[in-house]
């Protein structure tokens, strides 16, 4: 089971952002993670997170699932993880 600590942070493109690791799993699911001054989080909470579906070079969120209908946001290393499990397990 795949966990934070296997995500592989880089520079976002977009201004307002810092970082953004992407991650697909075996079901055609995957998780977006970034942070920045305009993702939803704070010093605390330093995260957001969206399920997504596509492949690393296309993909959108997924707002129909059991797990959320939006992006999830003030996210630690720890509610990413729980949120990956649950990924997995779509």
């Amino acid at each position: 089971m795949k966990t934070f600590d296997d995500l592989k942070f880089n520079l976002h493109p977009k201004k307002g952002f810092d970082t953004h690791a992407v991650m697909f799993f075996d079901n055609g699911y995957g998780i977006s993670v970034i942070t920045g001054e305009d993702a939803y989080s704070n010093d605390e909470y330093p995260y957001e997170c969206a399920v997504i579906e596509g492949n690393k070079d296309k993909f959108n969120i997924v707002i129909d699932t059991p797990i959320t209908n939006d992006v999830i946001g003030f996210c630690d290393k720890d509610k990413i993880t729980e949120i990956m499990k649950q990924i997995q397990e779509l």
